[in-house]
């Protein structure tokens, strides 16, 4: 009786080292490779110049687009568009009335009854004072515009990352004031080897693995889809992780990641698992 539990017992070892040997030596078609966190950053800036008056954001702080960020004093613009609007209004009148002038003594033109030289200082009255006008219809236009300059608006979602300037600053036209990190696109730059190329697609899942752990413990993971795929073979940059022995070639690709939360940092190191042959 021993002696047949102890045959069975050995069986069952040998059934296990079996599997085992081929699970471990199972070929897979899974790539992993290493990268980066990436995120577009916007530098936000007056389109006029100034002094500010206002910065209503810190760093750190989410933005929603169309939000107002930062003002400029605005005394002197305000001037300007008034000074334009008065300027739009004397010329609309002086138009309108030239015109009407012009209008009323067109027919004794037609029959000589006033001079040709009367009737081309009429007409030569009429078209400039109408330049005139939509030359300050312009001008109040442009003075509209350069007001509005005078608050700086939030294009678009974001977190703002660096406050550059502080309330009392002068500031030149195009000079940072904020700089803000998007909420979209954020992809994972990493670099596949040559060998593996073929293996990779255009809408290709991944599962993204990041350090940070969640409340399970468990690192996080993140679904991302092959976005973009470089034309262009690169040598191996140094900071290419691989498991086995680096090639000299490969090549860019951007993991882009559907379920964003506020856990993923520029820079971030990650890993990037390809699922077999699954495409998004």
């Amino acid at each position: 009786m021993k002696k047949k539990i102890f045959i069975i017992v050995i069986i069952l070892i040998l059934i296990a080292l079996v599997f085992l040997f081929f699970h471990l030596n199972k070929k897979t078609n899974t790539i992993k490779t290493y990268g980066n966190i990436e995120i577009r950053q916007v530098e936000l800036s007056f389109q006029v110049d100034g002094i500010i008056n206002n910065l209503f954001k810190e760093e750190g702080d989410y933005i929603k687009k169309g939000e107002l960020l930062a003002t400029i004093d605005d005394r002197d613009y305000i001037a300007n568009f008034n000074k334009a609007l008065h300027q739009k209004n004397s010329t609309f009148y002086k138009s309108k009335d030239d015109f009407e002038k012009y209008k009323r003594n067109y027919p004794l033109c037609k029959d000589n009854t006033i001079s040709k030289e009367k009737c081309d200082e009429l007409l030569n009255n009429k078209d400039k004072s109408k330049a005139d006008f939509e030359y300050f219809k312009s001008e109040l236009e442009f003075q509209k515009n350069q007001l509005g300059y005078t608050k700086l608006f939030a294009a678009q979602d974001g977190i703002i990352t660096t406050r550059v300037q502080e309330k009392g600053a002068r500031v030149s036209k195009g000079q940072i004031v904020y700089i803000l990190s998007l909420n979209r696109p954020i992809w994972v730059r990493t670099y596949i080897k040559e060998t593996d190329l073929g293996k990779i697609k255009y809408g290709k899942i991944a599962r993204v693995i990041t350090d940070t752990k969640d409340e399970t413990g468990k690192n996080k993971e993140y679904k991302g889809y092959v976005g973009y795929i470089s034309p262009v073979a690169e040598f191996s940059p140094k900071t290419v992780q691989t498991e086995d022995l680096r090639v000299d070639l490969v090549y860019r690709i951007r993991v882009y990641i559907d379920d964003i939360d506020e856990f993923l940092r520029q820079g971030m190191p990650v890993t990037v698992e390809f699922e077999d042959d699954k495409l998004r």
